[in-house]
């Protein structure tokens, strides 16, 4: 994935984050809510035919409200229905509709259309509640990193992916390794060396399955785990049988007790702490920079007006975010010149008096994620998402206002 394609899958993550958080706030009076996942593999027609056949069994609905309620979301999900043609997005897509409590007893429709999820759609769902159905899509948003995974023992090995929390079996090969008995007629010694010859070359057969699949995406790879018993993974190793690149990204072997396909899931939860270390490892190494340029550099920004100023200018070559940032900015029209309000999602737009007394006029409101990757991606700065996990990350967000910058040059900003 290039850097450009990488920065558009991150916008397009928050976006859906962004809708995710709206909806989960939203409740319906009964069992009026409805939510749609649609894999990319179905046909538009076949669930058209499933959300006419569900508006006509909706007229069993005892209550009054609730049936009105229920068909109008299910009327509405069909209009939207008639924009596709024969088959979705390449993802797939999520429809959700309903009547949302507005306050006061009473409601309002809402209707929202997720295209191409982060990750395609495995089945076809549809639901109906008092809440959305948020979840699958949770899941997908959190998914993050692509692991290969290795199990072996002496008898048998599996190799495969983890894709974020997604594990994929791919290739098993089985050894011709004997066991530790040997069979009358033969001397110990050319046993052993028989049976050595035989670890050494199904270790080698297990390196060239893993390498084939693991080389040519060893610029997306984030690691490598390995696992099985002892002495197995430490010999596989040890022998350096795997790439050097490989060999190098190795994040931990692990004690698993089976290597058929079940051994890879047993690797994902063994691994589950280095996995979350090496995930936050990145920001980590972000923050470090930043606040090595802070203390002893010059080439670190924060706050969201010299930072602005800063990306504005292009100086920036890495703008870092809180991943818990919830702040817009109000862009005021002051005649000259434009100036800035960085203000809590949930409050109202404050007026503002211009530098030379004047009262502004409100230019627009924005989600301030989008408005400064916006300006990050005209001016060819990458953006990072910074957790809060740790320390430093959660620094990020108390002290410095969940937004920062690692400069390409000092600008006195």
């Amino acid at each position: 994935m290039s850097e450009q394609e990488g920065e558009q899958s991150d916008r397009k993550k928050y976006e859906f984050q962004k809708v995710i958080e709206d909806l989960r706030d939203y409740e319906g009076s009964g069992t009026q809510l409805v939510t749609i996942y649609i894999p990319p593999d179905k046909q538009i027609s076949d669930v058209v035919a499933h959300v006419t056949q569900e508006h006509s069994e909706a007229s069993n609905i005892k209550s009054k409200q609730t049936r009105t309620n229920v068909q109008d979301a299910l009327t509405s999900i069909k209009d939207r229905l008639r924009y596709y043609d024969v088959y979705p997005p390449d993802n797939g897509l999520v429809i959700f509709s309903g009547a949302i409590d507005s306050g006061g007893g009473r409601t309002e429709m809402v209707t929202k259309v997720l295209e191409d999820p982060p990750e395609p759609i495995q089945s076809f769902r549809y639901h109906c509640d008092s809440a959305f159905l948020t979840e699958p899509l949770e899941h997908m948003l959190a998914d993050k990193g692509l692991y290969g995974l290795i199990v072996l023992d002496r008898r048998e090995a599996n190799v495969g992916w983890l894709k974020g929390k997604r594990v994929e079996p791919v290739k098993s090969a089985s050894s011709l390794v004997p066991g530790k008995q040997r069979k009358g007629g033969q001397s110990a010694q050319r046993f052993a060396r028989l049976r050595l010859e035989a670890i050494d070359n199904f270790y080698q057969e297990v390196a060239e399955m893993a390498n084939d699949l693991f080389v040519p995406k060893r610029g997306e790879l984030d690691g490598v785990l390995v696992g099985g018993p002892s002495p197995t993974k430490d010999e596989f190793l040890d022998g350096d049988y795997l790439h050097h690149e490989l060999q190098d990204q190795v994040l931990g072997k692990f004690d698993v007790a089976y290597t058929d396909e079940s051994g890879l899931y047993d690797l994902v939860d063994s691994a589950e702490d280095a996995l979350a270390d090496a995930e936050v490892m990145k920001d980590k190494n972000e923050m470090e920079e930043f606040f090595k340029q802070l203390h002893d550099g010059n080439k670190a920004t924060y706050g969201f007006e010299p930072t602005r100023q800063n990306l504005v200018m292009g100086s920036v070559d890495r703008l870092l975010l809180s991943e818990d940032l919830r702040k817009d900015v109000v862009v005021y029209d002051c005649g000259d010149k434009e100036e800035f309000e960085f203000i809590d999602r949930r409050e109202d737009t404050p007026t503002h008096t211009c530098e030379n007394g004047a009262e502004a006029e409100v230019q627009e409101r924005e989600d301030a994620i989008e408005y400064l990757m916006t300006i990050a991606e005209q001016r060819g700065t990458e953006t990072k998402f910074i957790s809060t996990d740790f320390e430093k990350g959660e620094q990020l967000q108390s002290a410095f206002g969940g937004v920062a910058g690692i400069l390409r040059y000092s600008t006195g900003v």
